[in-house]
């Protein structure tokens, strides 16, 4: 249960309150954490060796060098404007691919400074062409290093979170379906750091079974004791979900986490519709959030559906070679066509002939009948596994979807989009699944956002439905670019 009534008592709520302003600034710890700290040693060692690199290529051509004084500002600027971006705040799963622009955007910058440096600075109007040129070497080898140093501190920082090592213990204060989610994403996405440790809330625990399976968090106390459950826990991170306790109390309780160092996180009310886009206005001191609205029929989305039209058939031409070799395989592996065309259902509604190479052999009559029990979406192997040697091969390494690269030509998909589904489970999702025709006010997709973040075969339909709502409800050419690009990482795993 998640109801909004203010149940506390005048008398409850003003303990609390009295317990809050108890808590001496003098007696708080500052949680800094050790992310900021590596993460802007790594940005400083490698800006210092962009700055070594980039003066050598400069000295080897020739060039004049600026004043060493100056090249020793550059890699100390890139961690400044780094820390002036937020990039050294603690976030839930910001990948390299969210970082990259403003990387290139902070060591552009901090080459312009030291330029504007050299500008100001006299008796150096002869020699600026020379010595630009050696800032610009230093500015590309900036642009090289500095993202390549933060993404191996990246991938080394999500091996250690999926070893469970240096994780930060978080609180949830809250309570019911919501708080029940919270924990479900966190303990299900290591990635993020996190260890849900225990429930705060001034009602006992109404958590309920997520997939008949209950959520396994302590309950740790009331918001009164909130100081005592931080310092007793060592928490680092808080998640404030809904609660029917007063809103004042729960405030008063961000207050107690951040006099603590604490990194706060608050579910708003209809998260639902509140995207990567949303910002804060005020009017006076109440703050009110914007919600950008997507328009699928608007001229961004046309735009992309002609830029998908051309790559496809770029990409159809680049790769014809293999192409024709995979057809010519899938043929000999055994009786059958080559294509297989399984219907869909794509935009608004509309069915088509979704494209694969053929990866199964015809059925026998002594092949076993497949049944679903409904809890997943269909996908995989189902039934008889009936791949052929090629088939297996395809479908690991999902080379069986280059067909659709067709389909997107004809414009029947895009090349990112939610995955399309058979017409008679369409049918049964969109009774049973909230939110799931949503899915169709764009064009089905060869990969998109729930695939590139492991929702692929028989994962499940409410999952899908989310993360595909929120890719159109988020959708930017950017984000196409990222999903793209985790595509291919996401190929390399073996596949159903």
């Amino acid at each position: 249960m998640t109801g909004l009534l203010d149940r506390p008592t005048v008398p409850m709520a003003r303990a609390r309150r009295v317990a809050v302003a108890a808590v001496p600034a003098s007696g708080t710890r500052r949680r800094m954490g050790w992310e900021p700290i590596v993460g802007a040693l790594v940005d400083l060692t490698s800006a210092s060796a962009a700055v070594a690199v980039g003066m050598t290529w400069a000295n080897h051509l020739g060039y004049e060098l600026p004043p060493a004084w100056m090249v020793c500002f550059f890699a100390p600027t890139v961690v400044a404007l780094s820390a002036m971006g937020s990039l050294y705040r603690r976030s839930l799963k910001r990948s390299f691919l969210d970082e990259l622009p403003m990387l290139e955007a902070i060591a552009a910058l901090a080459a312009m400074l030291m330029l504007s440096g050299l500008v100001f600075r006299s008796g150096v109007e002869g020699s600026l062409g020379s010595v630009g040129s050696a800032v610009a070497r230093v500015w590309i080898c900036a642009a090289v290093l500095v993202p390549a140093g933060r993404l191996l501190w990246i991938v080394a920082r999500r091996r250690g979170f999926r070893r469970d090592v240096l994780k930060a213990p978080m609180l949830i204060v809250g309570n019911g379906r919501i708080a029940a989610k919270v924990v479900e994403r966190i303990n299900a996405n290591p990635e993020y750091g996190l260890v849900p440790i225990g429930l705060v809330d001034d009602d006992l625990p109404m958590m309920g079974a997520q997939r008949n399976e209950p959520a396994c968090i302590p309950y740790l106390g009331t918001l009164a004791d909130l100081d005592d459950i931080i310092t007793r826990t060592e928490a680092q991170c808080m998640v404030v979900a809904f609660s029917r306790t007063r809103d004042d109390v729960m405030s008063d309780a961000v207050r107690v986490a951040h006099r603590h160092g604490l990194a706060v996180w608050v579910v708003p009310r209809i998260f639902d519709t509140i995207g990567v886009r949303a910002r804060i206005d005020h009017v006076g001191g109440l703050p009110l959030i914007a919600v950008p609205h997507t328009d699928p029929r608007g001229w961004q989305f046309v735009a992309k559906h002609v830029s998908d039209r051309i790559f496809a058939a770029a990409g159809l031409l680049v790769i014809s070679p293999m192409f024709l070799l995979l057809m010519l395989l899938v043929r000999l592996s055994s009786p059958g066509p080559i294509f297989f065309s399984q219907p869909r259902v794509g935009r608004d509604g509309r069915v088509f002939g979704c494209l694969k190479f053929r990866s199964m052999r015809p059925p026998r009559d002594s092949d076993a009948v497949f049944t679903r029990d409904g809890a997943s979406a269909p996908g995989g192997v189902e039934g008889e596994d009936r791949r052929t040697t090629i088939g297996k091969i395809l479908r690991a390494t999902s080379l069986d979807e280059l067909p659709q690269l067709v389909n997107v030509a004809r414009g029947e998909m895009s090349l990112v989009g939610p995955r399309p589904e058979r017409p008679e489970y369409v049918d049964l999702f969109n009774v049973q699944i909230a939110r799931y025709g949503e899915r169709h006010r764009v064009k089905a997709g060869i990969t998109g956002w729930a695939q590139v973040h492991g929702l692929r075969g028989q994962t499940s339909i409410a999952d899908r439905a989310e993360w595909d709502n929120f890719y159109i409800e988020n959708w930017s050419l950017w984000l196409d670019w990222k999903i793209l690009a985790m595509t291919v990482a996401a190929v390399l795993r073996r596949a159903e």
